[in-house]
């Protein structure tokens, strides 16, 4: 009988711990969770799997939540040595549509409506800078 009921506990705490498991997994906070109001307006990604992958992002956002920018940053797929670059604008600023690889992105005359800058460098370094031009 004690065999029993230590299976029937054991069983009971492994389903218990699977049940949290999913809730957990299924719970994950994301970008629809986030009150600034992210939208993507523009993206870049290099056709070479061979090398490093180069992604950029131009997103608009309503409110200047730096903290919710920067965990907006974390959440953009990244590769290892790649670089993930998001680029934030406010919603009523001129915002570009054009994306380029390189070091510069995009055209130099967008620079001073650029609120702030997420760079993720090819060994997971992460950079937030907030008016970055």
């Amino acid at each position: 009988m004690k065999r029993k009921s230590f299976v029937y506990f054991l069983v009971a705490g492994v389903l218990a711990l699977i049940f949290f498991m999913v809730k957990d997994i299924v719970n994950q906070p994301g970008v629809d969770d986030m009150k600034a109001g992210f939208k993507e307006i523009a993206k870049y990604r290099n056709a070479n799997n061979t090398g490093p992958v180069q992604r950029i992002y131009v997103v608009t956002v309503k409110d200047s939540i730096w903290k919710e920018m920067e965990d907006y940053g974390n959440l953009m797929p990244h590769t290892k040595y790649g670089n993930t670059k998001v680029y934030f604008f406010m919603q009523t600023a001129k915002i570009p549509q054009i994306l380029q690889p390189g070091a510069v992105n995009f055209d130099p005359a967008f620079n001073k409506d650029c609120i702030a800058l997420y760079e993720k460098s090819a060994m997971s370094q992460v950079a937030f800078n907030k008016y970055p031009y």
